[in-house]
């Protein structure tokens, strides 16, 4: 049955399976089946590379731990805009919200297109042909190709879905997430009955001495690989019972996918030698050959393209309803913050969201916008969770239904986990720094433009 209208105008129709799925839709992406190569090069050994992943799934837990409480206190759309908008006030919140509009989901969403349009090519041995660029003044401003036109109909296809309704959306994403999580139980169980690989690729001697520095830069691939942990929290105001629902499906889901990281990555390197796996790129497409013969090449192509398909599907669901909230506090304009009065989306947010992906696409700006991603999102959720905190000292009698598991521990380790990996990519990767920071500028540049034009908010700020 579905729940009555919230506040917000949402509907309550998500429940705890759906919310949980969405976690791991979210998480489960392009990451896994591709940076494990770059992580080993980074560490150097099998048992470094095995630790990287346990490490960074620690890390996700913790997070989810602490969103789960601010999201039972805070049920509503947005995640970290309105946490942080609650602990630090609004120009923060509207910081966090500009930076998942750009980084955290168009981006992503260009790249997971382009991705399954790749993927899809190889899977039915298509050429992908010479591309069009399109210049002017000798800079290259779009490129058009056959793969990038898959690339976009996918977008606006998903965007379209999730447009229709909440309950079609959901189910559509529910089915690509189960295919996906059952593609994963196959290929691991196959792989260790069935597969030509060996036990003695675990005992590999190292290739390099391993540093606190280096083990900090194959985090940010691995924080990467599990961006998402926090998705449920985006829609607090769709959740069912949300006190509940929230912390337990950000808890289940972040465990259950760091057990099949683990997993996988174990079959992978008993599939190859750490020195087939060292820095490359396709390593669950080559591990899969290694198993089970190159004519799996294309099945396995096939398979990962369609799991594509639910990592796009969940973060073209997630991203619009931080826009949407913004939207409705005033910070954004007024008409992202309108539902579809039939069918009670947020209409003009998704298509918002769309046309950035599709110029992401044609552009190939989301190359840039990528080599950031860590650095802006890890900043993000760690003040979110300094902000848990600050809320947890300001309201220290409020009686709740959940309590992050293991605070103040719980916190702090999520804190200075995230911290030392911002300071490392900031010393390996400047550019990224700085890129940030202008984004950051930008954003600030935005929200005085809104505050200004909204004189509750300009009164708010004097």
């Amino acid at each position: 049955m579905k729940e009555q209208l919230n506040g917000s105008g949402l509907r309550r129709e998500i429940g705890l399976f759906s919310a949980t799925i969405l976690v791991i839709a979210n998480m489960v992406g392009t990451g896994i089946f591709t940076t494990s190569g770059f992580i080993l090069a980074e560490v150097g050994s099998v048992g470094a590379l095995l630790l990287c992943w346990l490490f960074g799934g620690i890390f996700a837990l913790c997070g989810a731990l602490c969103y789960g409480e601010l999201g039972a206190r805070f049920p509503r759309a947005g995640g970290e805009y309105v946490f942080l908008t609650e602990s630090f006030g609004r120009p923060v919140g509207f910081l966090s919200g500009w930076i998942s509009l750009f980084v955290g989901f168009s981006a992503p969403i260009a790249a997971a297109a382009i991705a399954f349009a790749t993927y899809s090519f190889q899977a039915f041995s298509i050429p992908v042909g010479n591309p069009v660029v399109i210049a002017i003044g000798g800079w290259p401003i779009a490129t058009l190709s056959w793969l990038n036109t898959v690339a976009i109909a996918v977008v606006i296809l998903f965007s379209l879905v999730h447009y229709h309704s909440l309950h079609v959306g959901s189910n559509i994403q529910n089915g690509l997430t189960i295919f996906k999580i059952a593609l994963i139980v196959v290929f691991i169980v196959a792989g260790v009955l069935f597969g030509k690989g060996s036990a003695a690729n675990f005992l590999a001697a190292p290739t390099e001495t391993l540093s606190a520095e280096k083990f900090a830069v194959a985090l940010i691939f691995v924080s990467f690989a599990y961006s998402g942990w926090n998705a449920a929290a985006y829609l607090g105001g769709e959740i069912v019972r949300p006190q509940r629902n929230i912390p337990l499906a950000l808890a289940l889901g972040t465990a259950m996918v760091i057990v099949f990281y683990l997993l996988l990555n174990g079959v992978y390197l008993y599939a190859l030698p750490p020195a087939q796996m060292h820095g490359v790129l396709e390593v669950g497409a080559r591990s899969a050959t290694a198993l089970f013969g190159a004519n799996i090449s294309h099945l396995f192509s096939g398979a990962v393209a369609l799991g594509i398909l639910s990592v796009l599907s969940a973060m073209i669901m997630t991203g619009p309803r931080i826009y949407y909230a913004m939207s409705r506090d005033g910070l954004f304009f007024s008409m992202f913050g309108r539902l579809n009065m039939t069918r009670k989306t947020p209409a003009a947010a998704i298509f918002l969201q769309t046309a950035l992906a599709v110029v992401m696409v044609l552009t190939a700006a989301f190359d840039t916008l990528l080599i950031y991603i860590g650095f802006t999102l890890a900043l993000c959720a760690m003040l979110t969770v300094i902000g848990l905190i600050r809320i947890r000292r300001r309201n220290a009698s409020a009686e709740m239904s959940y309590k992050t598991f293991g605070y103040p521990l719980t916190p702090l380790i999520f804190i200075l986990g995230n911290a030392w990996i911002i300071f490392f990519s900031l010393k390996s990767r400047p550019v990224a720094g700085f890129a940030g920071l202008a984004t950051i500028a930008a954003g600030l540049a935005v929200y005085l433009f809104f505050a200004r034009s909204n004189p509750a908010e300009s009164e708010r700020n004097t």
